[in-house]
């Protein structure tokens, strides 16, 4: 049996167990095995995903994002913050750092004040249409349209932030069985790649708050590319400023969709602990 050497992260709740790929010998073909394994919270280390750090040719780092489920996802806002975190503690990186995604390379500045440090990470821009989420049976833009879901319609707006989201407004966020609901949206046929769920409850112009069912992880605390998909679904049906405060389960973000079409998204992430599992 090898040994594996990991931190153990989290931003706002959402947890990750970080490998340096870079130095441990990892059988590629049997990373999703693996993450299903080290993230069972039972059996195994617990997390959201399994999250590598490898070289990149493109960008300072590349990172690699395996949910708990083993599906390998695209992009993740709480993981890259854990990610630049890790960077912070361990190698010499500049206030800013670029690290390669599946979803493009993206910035992360990291801000230090008086002891107290956050991370602002340029999340892109949004693609809207609906051949770029995807999702099948609609055209253009998809904003408040009705989805059938097992007999139930819902009012979606989708959005993707690299990865797919679905957005559905409600005046109540606690009264949503997420658990029942989640997958049966995650998992409809009209999201070819499925989809993570968002239910977001408007306070203000500049406040919301959300529940989240993430594709490949369930219900989680957070979800940081959920968040700015909720924000850019709020502006898009004329119910947010570009600029709002996000009240998750595990904690608080700020976005910002600003004029040059890039979304930022402002928020904490830290190391849990460290330790050693063999695999």
């Amino acid at each position: 049996m090898r040994k594996l050497d990991f931190v153990k992260a989290q931003g706002i709740g959402n947890d990750f167990i970080m490998v340096d790929a870079r130095s441990a010998q990892l059988d590629l073909a049997r990373l999703p095995d693996l993450a299903v394994r080290l993230c069972n919270r039972n059996y195994g280390i617990g997390g959201d995903g399994l999250i590598l750090i490898h070289p990149s040719t493109s960008a300072d780092y590349r990172m690699q994002i395996i949910n708990s489920d083993g599906s390998e996802a695209e992009m993740c806002g709480n993981g890259i913050r854990c990610f630049a975190a890790y960077l912070r503690q361990r190698e010499s990186v500049a206030q800013t750092v670029s690290i390669e995604t599946l979803a493009g390379v993206k910035t992360v500045e990291i801000q230090e004040y008086g002891g107290s440090v956050s991370f602002t990470v340029n999340m892109g821009a949004p693609a809207l249409d609906a051949r770029d989420i995807p999702i099948n049976g609609f055209e253009g833009r998809v904003i408040s349209q009705t989805l059938d879901v097992d007999g139930t319609t819902y009012r979606v707006t989708c959005v993707s932030m690299g990865n797919p989201h679905c957005v559905i407004f409600t005046d109540s966020v606690s009264n949503v069985p997420l658990a029942q609901v989640g997958p049966k949206i995650e998992n409809h046929p009209a999201f070819p790649r499925k989809t993570n769920v968002e239910f977001v409850q408007v306070t203000s112009p500049e406040e919301i708050t959300f529940r989240v069912w993430e594709r490949g992880a369930g219900v989680t605390l957070a979800c940081g590319t959920g968040a700015c998909a909720a924000v850019v679904a709020g502006v898009l049906n004329d119910k947010l400023a570009r600029k709002v405060k996000v009240h998750l389960p595990g904690g608080d973000l700020v976005i910002d969709w600003r004029e040059d079409g890039n979304v930022y998204m402002t928020g904490p992430a830290e190391e849990v602990f460290t330790g050693t599992i063999g695999i």
